[in-house]
């Protein structure tokens, strides 16, 4: 039995990870994290494939490269360079406005938020419509400016823009990556814009404005204005509107409440009463009308025509209609020199329309004349929107309403400076200076030392004929009218009018317009007083009695000193 025993066969320990298990017997195994399964090494094809992923994104990689480098290597850097060297805008410096003493009127002053200056004026009353204002150079979201310029809106800023403006330059500003900065060259010099000496004077406006709005405030005039010329050189001393606007507050646009008011503002302060404002002249063209009628040689100086204080006309076509034309008094007999003076209507029908055994000179020589001297039609003055206006006649009639015909009382009417007159107060001014120098007219102007624009009125008129007219207006301040500008320094000669407005003529437009002094004329001046209570008697003489005597106190360089 013992040669026969079995031979043990001897084992180590089996390690349990050599056990090889089936999962599906092993309830217990994770299977989703591969235990029991048998691990195995991974196939050659695995290599080959990220080999190949990796050879390609390396050829396009090299590919990319090549392209940037090479292909487009020059464009690149051309955008490089012009990320970094940025052209810009170097703005030239708006010239300055002074008035003729030198006094600043628009300036400029630094800006340190921005590339350009800022625009500033004067806050003297009176200077709004004559300086205007500017747009400052605008950007859009991308800091781009699409207004490269400052842009003159109004007044001298828009009529001489181009003077004022110069030319922007340019530079190149080299910057870092942080947009810092590192330094900056000019390619082209700015050529700043030239400065410019205005005819007015500081002083005489805030007077004139001041005197001219406490008046409208006091007797509840909508507005008004007041001119002073040089009839010599054209030269405006002074033309203020009231009310006006502020033009520092349009040019910032910040205080939206103040524009507000402006723009709402039912008196509307953006009109320039002395250029852009139309007024029915009243009694102020009726010195023209007698011009006309002693050079057309209907009536002598001396005739004496009687006002009692209206005249009535039968209607040629129905003589139960009689109309009636009438005086503002009864005056009596007056002549051509006493008609100025009291400002008679009656006399101004007779010799403009004909009355019983008077001829008149009729509504075609009315326009003539009344044309000749420049009213109804602009007067060439640089720096401010002007209109021309009317003078009535036939034509304009039938235009306006629907093809009428023109009858004698439209002649009387005219004559007297209503029906559709309509001037503007720089016309009267110049026509008026034209009196004063015997027939030679002066274009306005606002720029100081211009060579003087003139012209010969186109009508010859005997000199007899302008000494007239000159003494009816100058006896208009001793006895007339105009008696409130008999001043014991300075001899004034002058015209009042008084236009009644509406249906109702419950308001009226006060006028006022002379030269002085009498004897040797420098000045002519112009006053409107605009739609005030008809029963006022407060007006435009008033308005020039307390500017007279400013004068005298302030700047007596305006009164030419001497007394005839």
């Amino acid at each position: 039995m013992g040669l026969f025993r079995r031979k043990t066969k001897q084992y180590s320990d089996i390690a349990p990870d050599e056990i090889f298990l089936d999962s599906r017997n092993a309830p217990n195994f994770d299977v989703y994290q591969f235990e029991g399964k048998i691990e195995r090494p991974l196939p050659k094809s695995s290599f080959r494939l990220v080999a190949g992923m990796f050879l390609v994104v390396t050829l396009i990689f090299v590919g990319r490269l090549w392209s940037l480098q090479v292909a487009q290597g020059s464009n690149f850097a051309e955008r490089s360079a012009n990320n970094t060297l940025r052209h810009g805008l170097i703005f030239a410096e708006r010239g300055s406005l002074v008035d003729r003493n030198g006094v600043a009127l628009a300036w400029n002053t630094p800006n340190h938020d921005a590339d350009f200056s800022d625009r500033h004026y004067a806050t003297t009353s009176g200077n709004a419509h004559i300086l205007g204002y500017v747009s400052l150079p605008q950007k859009d979201s991308s800091g781009f400016y699409y207004q490269e310029q400052y842009a003159g809106i109004s007044g001298i800023e828009r009529a001489l823009d181009a003077k004022l403006a110069g030319t922007n330059g340019l530079k190149i500003t080299e910057e870092n990556a942080l947009l810092d900065v590192v330094s900056e060259s000019t390619i082209d010099a700015p050529d700043h814009g030239a400065n410019v000496a205005l005819t007015i004077d500081t002083r005489v406006q805030e007077a004139f404005y001041t005197i001219i709005k406490e008046t409208a405030e006091e007797v509840g005039f909508q507005g008004g204005g007041g001119v002073l010329m040089d009839i010599e050189t054209g030269e405006i001393i002074s033309m203020v509107s009231y009310p006006e606007y502020s033009p520092e507050v349009f040019v910032r646009g910040e205080d939206d409440e103040a524009i507000q008011s402006m723009l709402n503002d039912p008196r509307n302060p953006f009109l320039n009463r002395m250029t852009s404002g139309l007024y029915t002249p009243g009694s102020i063209v009726k010195p023209f009308v007698v011009l006309g009628a002693l050079n057309e040689e209907v009536i002598s100086p001396w005739k004496e025509i009687l006002s009692t204080g209206s005249i009535s006309v039968q209607n040629p076509y129905n003589p139960d209609i009689v109309s009636t034309f009438v005086d503002w008094k009864a005056h009596g007999y007056v002549n051509a020199i006493d008609a100025l003076a009291v400002s008679s209507n009656v006399y101004m029908y007779a010799v403009g329309g004909g009355y019983e055994e008077q001829e008149g000179i009729g509504i075609s020589n009315i326009e003539r004349y009344v044309k000749a001297f420049g009213i109804g039609e602009e007067t060439g003055v640089v720096g401010s929107n002007e209109v021309s206006g009317v003078v009535p006649n036939p034509a304009w009639k039938a235009a306006v309403f629907d093809g009428e015909d023109w009858r004698l009382g439209d002649t009387y009417n005219t004559a007297i400076g209503q029906y559709g007159f309509q001037v503007t107060a720089l016309q009267m001014v110049r026509a008026v200076g034209g009196i004063a120098r015997e027939g030679q007219l002066v274009t306005p102007t606002l720029i100081l030392n211009e060579n003087p624009r003139l012209v010969d009125v186109p009508i010859d008129v005997d000199a007899e004929v302008y000494g007239i007219i000159q003494r009816g207006m100058r006896q208009a301040v001793l006895t007339g009218t105009a008696r409130g500008l008999n001043l014991p320094h300075v001899h004034i000669a002058a015209k009042t009018g008084t236009a009644e407005l509406g249906v109702t003529k419950n308001f009226v437009n006060s006028w006022v317009v002379g030269y002085y002094p009498y004897n040797d004329p420098q000045y002519a001046f112009a006053v409107v007083m605009e739609s005030g209570p008809a029963k006022n008697l407060i007006g435009g003489v008033s308005v020039m009695n307390k500017f007279f005597w400013w004068l005298t106190q302030h700047t007596p360089e305006y009164l030419k000193a001497h007394v005839e």
